[in-house]
């Protein structure tokens, strides 16, 4: 790489600090508000960026790097989820694509955490009836919640994010069990109290709580399908926090109407925004608007992964967090 000042464009606002610090190292171009990049905005990007700084929020697909200029040589994700960037395609265009992984595992399960207290405990039913007015003292059967403690938690994914889940569920006085591609170290194992199973389908069907928190790719798209919902107890609750396409958005939507599944708490949606209206109707459901990783600390530690990553690339070196096909 040359010792010139790389050419960054950044798609959406970022916290100050980072901003800042990308302004001190690089000629960067910064968003003025808070909105998504347009298409032919992201087409003016790579045309003309040593470096794009996209979020999720931004398609970076086949069509789109093949309109790139040629010196575009890194796409430096902010965030850890690649599903919205064609890697094996940028690859083939010899552009590095780099993420922030590791970074918001504790915000992210503690946010987990939130939903199945939420969803168990009955928090927003609670809320809703004082915001409203309506609660006119104690009641020995007024919203009846679930104990945590004792119950069975599946951990769909016990990478870094489902780990920090685990840990916290056990200090809850659940019972830790997973399904992965490949099973765990037996100390990993043991460190976590964790059960592993090799069938997701005998995990699904036993668990009372269900937990997702492995990534989307096309293995996992509707890994969570009909079928495998229908598997759930009829008591048991699902709660997202890792990417919407993971579940079959609709089929859990007719479940949770019928009464088949107990309740979900969602923090991440199948066509992002676009929530199914019948879904945010039900009572026994938890939606958040994808704000698991939302902290501030966590978010600068994001921007610095970022900054290191491009530093590190300009100095003639391969990014830490480079991501590869072969990762995904």
């Amino acid at each position: 790489m040359s010792s010139g000042r790389l050419s960054v464009v950044v798609t959406r606002r970022l916290p100050e600090p980072v901003e800042k610090r990308l302004s001190e190292l690089f000629d960067v171009s910064l968003r003025e508000d808070d909105t998504p990049m347009s298409r032919a905005d992201l087409v003016e990007a790579v045309r003309t960026a040593d470096v794009i700084v996209p979020t999720l929020t931004d398609r970076i697909d086949a069509a789109l790097i093949a309109q790139a200029g040629d010196q575009l040589r890194l796409i430096a994700n902010y965030g850890a989820g690649v599903d919205h960037i064609d890697v094996h395609t940028a690859r083939q265009h010899g552009i590095l694509v780099s993420n922030t992984p590791g970074v918001s595992a504790d915000d992210t399960a503690d946010m987990a955490m939130a939903l199945i207290l939420g969803v168990t405990r009955r928090i927003p039913e609670g809320l809703a009836v004082m915001q409203a007015g309506g609660w006119d003292g104690w009641s020995p059967t007024a919203l009846l919640g679930g104990r945590l403690a004792g119950r069975r938690l599946g951990i769909l994914g016990l990478g870094r994010i489902g780990q920090a889940v685990a840990r916290r569920a056990a200090a809850f006085g659940m019972q830790i069990h997973y399904h992965n591609r490949r099973r765990l170290r037996e100390e990993t194992e043991q460190d976590l109290g964790a059960t592993f199973w090799e069938s997701l389908d005998q995990m699904v069907a036993r668990m009372d709580v269900l937990s997702i928190n492995c990534p989307h790719t096309p293995s996992t798209f509707h890994l969570m399908n009909a079928r495998r919902l229908k598997l759930m107890k009829p008591d048991a609750v699902i709660v997202n926090t890792s990417r919407g396409e993971v579940i079959d958005e609709n089929a859990l939507t007719r479940m949770l109407r019928a009464g088949e599944i107990a309740g979900a708490g969602l923090d991440v949606y199948e066509n992002g925004p676009e929530v199914n209206p019948r879904l945010r109707a039900l009572p026994n459901v938890v939606l958040l608007p994808h704000m698991g990783s939302a902290t501030l600390e966590g978010r600068i530690e994001m921007g610095e992964k970022v900054i290191l990553n491009i530093k590190t690339f300009h100095d003639g070196h391969r990014p830490p967090d480079q991501v590869v096909p072969a990762m995904l």
